[in-house]
């Protein structure tokens, strides 16, 4: 199946539309996760508890038709919980691969930072290799296969911080934060309306079409200006006196792969200097390891990024 770049533009709408009936007012951070699943990559969801991370994960889910698999994470959880494990089959007497819940096209790490470094580590094959390797026997994962995580920011009792190589396997990371009053009467209104908790989400696109929908994005051409923009961005993080440790060539492409999505989701076949812009701080805020006195100051990531991309010159398309 072969979807052009407006076609493909369209149905990207419609699967906003759709999960919007179950997130109201977040629109931007719906394109994020959107963005992600189209450039095949993986989301971290880092915010408090209450905002619909899990909600706006499983409305995507069932919006594009994917499989949809929930993993909670506690210090308890076992790597074999996650990937699956070898056990003897008692009808037959042989043993054979038990598959484990990150078999699915669509999987929700709940409170990933929960677990303990080995369990968490399971998922680093998955993520980036699209596969999983039990008793040196690899088992291929289906298509398309996205991770989303979440977190707790605010609570550290119990939790084990995400290095930063699993960091950087994450495409972006973003914040749902809270609804505005407007959104939040909204959402009151709505649940009173239809007098249940659960929204009925209909399937806009099935597994098949979101594979042509990403196939659409490597039609996107990236001109070469925009990308030596791409990399003098991410070269900037290098050399900042307030970065320790900047952002890795996998926060090249990433940057790369979020503009094409974002042209798509805009019916462009080409990405300009904006898409980029919008997308930088998801894409590398998380990659990047600051100078340690810089939390005295209250100066996050985000706050050195807005001062790169207003530092780093973009390309003029007049």
């Amino acid at each position: 199946m072969t979807l052009t770049i407006p076609d493909t533009a369209t149905r990207a709408a419609a699967i906003l539309d759709e999960v919007e009936r179950a997130v109201v007012g977040k629109r931007d951070v719906l394109e994020l996760l959107l963005l992600g699943l189209l450039a095949g990559g993986h989301v971290l969801l880092d915010d408090v508890p209450g905002v619909a991370k899990t909600l706006a994960a499983r409305s995507l889910a069932q919006a594009t038709g994917l499989p949809f698999s929930r993993i909670q994470f506690t210090p308890d959880l076992l790597p074999a919980d996650v990937t699956g494990a070898v056990v003897l089959d008692p009808t037959s007497g042989a043993f054979a691969f038990r598959r484990g819940p990150v078999f699915a096209a669509f999987v929700l790490a709940d409170e990933v930072n929960r677990a303990p470094a080995k369990t968490q580590s399971a998922l680093l094959e998955a993520m980036q290799e699209g596969q999983v390797t039990v008793d040196g026997t690899s088992h291929p994962l289906p298509r398309p296969f996205v991770v989303v995580a979440t977190q707790n920011p605010i609570e550290y009792e119990g939790t084990y911080p995400l290095p930063e190589a699993q960091l950087d396997r994450f495409l972006l990371r973003t914040t749902m934060g809270y609804p505005s009053t407007d959104d939040e009467w909204t959402l009151l209104a709505r649940r009173l309306e239809r007098r249940t908790d659960e929204v009925v989400i209909t399937e806009v696109v099935d597994p098949t079409e979101l594979l042509a929908m990403q196939s659409a994005v490597e039609e996107v051409h990236l001109d070469e200006a925009v990308g030596r923009y791409i990399v003098d961005l991410v070269t900037a993080t290098r050399r900042s006196d307030q970065v320790q440790v900047g952002a890795s060539p996998r926060g090249t492409l990433a940057l790369a792969k979020l503009g094409r999505a974002r042209a798509v989701l805009r019916g462009r076949d080409f990405v300009t200097p904006d898409d980029v812009k919008a997308i930088a701080t998801p894409a590398l805020a998380h990659r990047l390891v600051l100078r340690s006195d810089l939390w005295v100051r209250r100066v996050s990531a985000a706050d050195v990024l807005a001062r790169l991309v207003a530092e780093v010159p973009a390309p003029s398309w007049d």
